[in-house]
Protein backbone atom coordinates (compact mmCIF):
# COMPACT_ATOMS: atom_id res chain seq x y z
CA UNK A 1 0.00 0.00 0.00
CA UNK A 2 2.71 2.11 1.18
CA UNK A 3 4.34 1.82 -2.31
CA UNK A 4 1.24 2.44 -4.22
CA UNK A 5 1.06 5.95 -2.82
CA UNK A 6 4.49 6.66 -3.59
CA UNK A 7 4.55 5.79 -7.12
CA UNK A 8 1.20 7.74 -7.31
CA UNK A 9 2.52 10.59 -5.74
CA UNK A 10 5.78 10.80 -7.99
CA UNK A 11 3.84 10.03 -11.30
CA UNK A 12 1.20 12.78 -9.83
CA UNK A 13 4.15 15.32 -9.38
CA UNK A 14 6.40 14.14 -12.67
CA UNK A 15 2.77 15.31 -14.58
CA UNK A 16 2.52 18.39 -12.58
CA UNK A 17 5.59 19.07 -13.23
CA UNK A 18 5.30 18.41 -17.08
CA UNK A 19 2.12 20.84 -17.76
CA UNK A 20 2.58 23.22 -20.08
CA UNK A 21 1.51 26.98 -19.29
CA UNK A 22 -2.01 28.75 -20.42
CA UNK A 23 -0.87 29.81 -24.13
CA UNK A 24 -0.73 33.48 -23.85
CA UNK A 25 -0.14 34.21 -28.00
CA UNK A 26 -2.36 36.78 -29.53
CA UNK A 27 -3.07 40.36 -29.31
CA UNK A 28 -2.91 41.80 -26.19
CA UNK A 29 -4.03 45.78 -25.65
CA UNK A 30 -1.43 46.61 -22.57
CA UNK A 31 -2.86 48.45 -19.06
CA UNK A 32 -3.59 51.86 -19.68
CA UNK A 33 -3.96 51.18 -23.59
CA UNK A 34 -1.01 52.62 -24.94
CA UNK A 35 -0.51 50.13 -27.59
CA UNK A 36 -1.43 46.84 -28.92
CA UNK A 37 1.18 43.60 -28.24
CA UNK A 38 1.29 40.63 -30.67
CA UNK A 39 2.65 37.65 -29.08
CA UNK A 40 3.73 35.12 -31.65
CA UNK A 41 6.25 32.16 -31.99
CA UNK A 42 9.55 33.58 -32.85
CA UNK A 43 11.93 29.92 -33.49
CA UNK A 44 11.24 27.57 -30.35
CA UNK A 45 10.35 30.92 -28.18
CA UNK A 46 7.51 33.44 -28.24
CA UNK A 47 8.32 36.99 -29.02
CA UNK A 48 6.32 40.36 -28.56
CA UNK A 49 5.93 43.42 -30.97
CA UNK A 50 4.21 46.26 -30.85
CA UNK A 51 1.96 46.33 -33.64
CA UNK A 52 -0.29 49.63 -32.85
CA UNK A 53 0.00 52.45 -31.16
CA UNK A 54 -3.15 53.45 -29.44
CA UNK A 55 -2.19 57.09 -27.34
CA UNK A 56 0.74 58.43 -29.82
CA UNK A 57 2.29 60.90 -27.94
CA UNK A 58 2.36 64.50 -28.62
CA UNK A 59 4.97 65.87 -30.74
CA UNK A 60 5.39 63.30 -33.72
CA UNK A 61 6.18 59.45 -34.12
CA UNK A 62 6.98 57.42 -30.90
CA UNK A 63 10.48 56.51 -31.28
CA UNK A 64 12.55 54.51 -29.18
CA UNK A 65 14.55 57.93 -27.11
CA UNK A 66 15.32 56.27 -24.38
CA UNK A 67 16.94 53.16 -25.50
CA UNK A 68 20.88 53.67 -23.60
CA UNK A 69 22.35 52.67 -26.82
CA UNK A 70 22.38 56.30 -28.68
CA UNK A 71 22.08 54.67 -32.57
CA UNK A 72 19.17 52.78 -31.64
CA UNK A 73 16.97 56.38 -30.59
CA UNK A 74 15.12 57.14 -33.59
CA UNK A 75 13.73 53.41 -34.56
CA UNK A 76 9.66 53.76 -34.13
CA UNK A 77 8.39 51.85 -30.96
CA UNK A 78 5.81 50.67 -33.94
CA UNK A 79 7.22 47.13 -34.59
CA UNK A 80 9.54 46.92 -31.62
CA UNK A 81 9.81 43.96 -30.66
CA UNK A 82 10.29 44.12 -26.63
CA UNK A 83 8.89 40.43 -25.17
CA UNK A 84 11.74 38.46 -26.56
CA UNK A 85 13.23 34.75 -25.26
CA UNK A 86 9.73 33.41 -23.85
CA UNK A 87 9.93 30.04 -22.66
CA UNK A 88 7.69 27.43 -20.47
CA UNK A 89 8.53 26.73 -17.43
CA UNK A 90 5.85 25.87 -15.24
CA UNK A 91 2.74 27.86 -15.04
CA UNK A 92 4.27 30.98 -16.46
CA UNK A 93 6.62 31.57 -19.82
CA UNK A 94 9.56 33.36 -18.86
CA UNK A 95 11.99 35.68 -20.69
CA UNK A 96 12.56 39.22 -21.16
CA UNK A 97 10.51 42.64 -21.43
CA UNK A 98 12.30 46.00 -22.78
CA UNK A 99 10.44 48.88 -22.05
CA UNK A 100 10.27 51.52 -24.23
CA UNK A 101 9.57 54.19 -21.46
CA UNK A 102 12.62 54.13 -19.66
CA UNK A 103 15.14 52.59 -22.17
CA UNK A 104 15.42 49.45 -19.69
CA UNK A 105 15.38 45.75 -19.97
CA UNK A 106 13.78 43.48 -17.23
CA UNK A 107 13.63 39.90 -16.30
CA UNK A 108 9.72 38.53 -17.36
CA UNK A 109 7.29 36.26 -16.60
CA UNK A 110 4.14 36.29 -18.63
CA UNK A 111 0.38 34.20 -17.43
CA UNK A 112 -2.67 33.76 -19.46
CA UNK A 113 -5.86 33.66 -18.03
CA UNK A 114 -8.94 33.66 -19.91
CA UNK A 115 -9.42 37.32 -21.49
CA UNK A 116 -6.18 38.43 -19.44
CA UNK A 117 -2.37 38.56 -19.53
CA UNK A 118 -0.43 38.75 -16.56
CA UNK A 119 2.76 40.65 -17.70
CA UNK A 120 5.58 40.57 -14.89
CA UNK A 121 8.83 42.83 -14.81
CA UNK A 122 11.91 41.82 -12.07
CA UNK A 123 14.77 44.51 -11.92
CA UNK A 124 16.62 42.35 -8.87
CA UNK A 125 14.14 41.73 -6.23
CA UNK A 126 11.68 44.24 -7.39
CA UNK A 127 8.53 43.35 -9.44
CA UNK A 128 5.78 44.67 -11.19
CA UNK A 129 2.83 43.24 -12.91
CA UNK A 130 0.43 44.63 -15.12
CA UNK A 131 -2.74 43.34 -16.63
CA UNK A 132 -3.36 43.35 -20.38
CA UNK A 133 -6.30 42.39 -21.75
CA UNK A 134 -7.33 40.58 -24.94
CA UNK A 135 -7.18 42.76 -28.22
CA UNK A 136 -10.85 41.74 -30.07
Amino acid sequence: MIRRLSTIALLSAATAAGAAPAPVTGRWITQGGQAVVEVAPCGQQLCGRIVRILKPRAGGPAVDANNPDKSLRTRPIQGLAILTGFTADGDYWRGRIYDPESGRTYRSELRGAGGTLKVKGCFGPFCRTQTWARAG
